[in-house]
């Protein structure tokens, strides 16, 4: 069983009337990578402050390797944090940027010298040691700014939005460094981010937020395939999943959920047996787990178009059902016509139903561990 690195136990943090963070609890293990992701106020940043001590919570307990550290301060809780905005000191040369936090704790030379080496060539800026950031890129200065901290050797490396100021090629070319860093280190790392994309290429395990509150808790693949709740499956997907609503009917001896003259039958995989006839109920497809439907599928239903938008490769139709917009991803090519029909099937074991009412994913079915 893999070590747990770092424990959350009920953390809350008030400030005056608000609540930043509603008693929130989570375990990583050792060499893991864990993303915390939600929208700006969500609480993502407050937990960091407060894991790395610039924040007292207000309850609960903050575990690192089993010890409490609430009374630690935050020089001594040997926690590494790279901001947003590099935070690296401008008139220092990147050699002398690296050294920094070695210098405070008291090394010698010889094995500053050494280290600088290590992480300077790891990180590819062995070329760049004598320059000012004032001379360097983007990317260059991100590096500087993680290579800073890994030199100290910290037993987390929280990140905190450290790739929001790149253009969108940089944030690529970083997110591969962040992955080979990972790897490479086997560092336990902690990746605040709004950005979907970043959470589930980077991280083994999602923590998402919204409001103080923590949502769901669980593998990439997890939170995408299998949300807990609608706000979950919103935030994550682009486009995000189609959410249809209606209510449930009995057909030949099946459950179909049904919205005005639409009709889509719910896959057994999907617990839909269980559901009483009349109530109303969410169903939860995401766009690229419909297909087009053969003439004699059981599960197709059919709805009508009111947009067509080619992508390249790949092209976004846009449908009703009912009251909803229902988005799918077909292939370039597919014979579908603005205002007109598309006969669709969903993947059964990725369907979802949600309550009407609360939004949480009922019966909740599959995942991967």
């Amino acid at each position: 069983m893999a070590k747990i690195k770092l424990e959350l136990v009920n953390l809350r943090k008030e400030f005056g009337d608000l609540i930043a963070v509603n008693d929130v609890s989570l375990a990583i293990e050792e060499s893991e990578t864990m993303a915390l992701l939600g929208p700006s106020g969500c609480g993502k940043s407050t937990i960091l402050n407060m894991i790395v001590g610039l924040e007292t919570p207000t309850s609960g307990d903050i575990l690192i390797d089993g010890q409490s550290m609430l009374q630690v301060p935050p020089g001594n809780r040997n926690v590494g944090l790279v901001f947003q905005d590099y935070a690296v000191f401008t008139h220092m040369t990147v050699r002398r940027n690296l050294a920094y936090g070695l210098k405070i704790r008291k090394m010698k030379q010889a094995e500053i010298d050494r280290e600088i080496a290590k992480v300077s060539e790891f990180l590819s800026l062995s070329h760049q040691l004598d320059r000012r950031p004032s001379e360097l890129g983007a990317s260059e200065l991100q590096r500087v700014a993680i290579g800073r901290t890994l030199v100290t050797n910290p037993e987390i490396l929280l990140l905190d939005e450290p790739l929001s100021n790149l253009e969108a090629a940089m944030r690529n070319q970083m997110r591969r460094e962040l992955r080979r860093i990972q790897a490479e280190t086997g560092q336990t790392i902690i990746y605040v981010t709004h950005d979907q994309i970043e959470a589930l290429s980077l991280a083994h395990r999602i923590a998402v937020m919204e409001f103080g509150y923590l949502q769901q808790y669980d593998t990439a693949r997890n939170v995408y395939e299998y949300p807990a709740n609608r706000f979950v499956g919103s935030f994550l997907g682009n486009p995000p999943m189609n959410f249809l609503k209606g209510k449930v009917e009995e057909e030949n001896g099946k459950r179909i959920v049904t919205s005005g003259n639409s009709r889509i039958p719910l896959p057994s995989e999907s617990g839909a047996a269980s559901l009483s006839t009349g109530s109303d109920i969410v169903v939860g497809v995401r766009p690229e787990t419909l297909s087009v439907a053969a003439a004699d599928d059981p599960g197709r239903f059919t709805v009508p178009v009111i947009a067509v938008e080619p992508q390249g490769p790949e092209t976004v139709v846009t449908a009703t059902f009912g009251d909803s917009s229902l988005k799918v991803i077909v292939p370039a090519g597919t014979n579908v016509e603005t205002d007109g029909s598309i006969d669709l099937v969903p993947q059964s074991d990725l369907v979802a139903l949600f309550d009407a009412e609360s939004g949480v994913r009922l019966m909740a079915s599959g995942g991967a561990e």
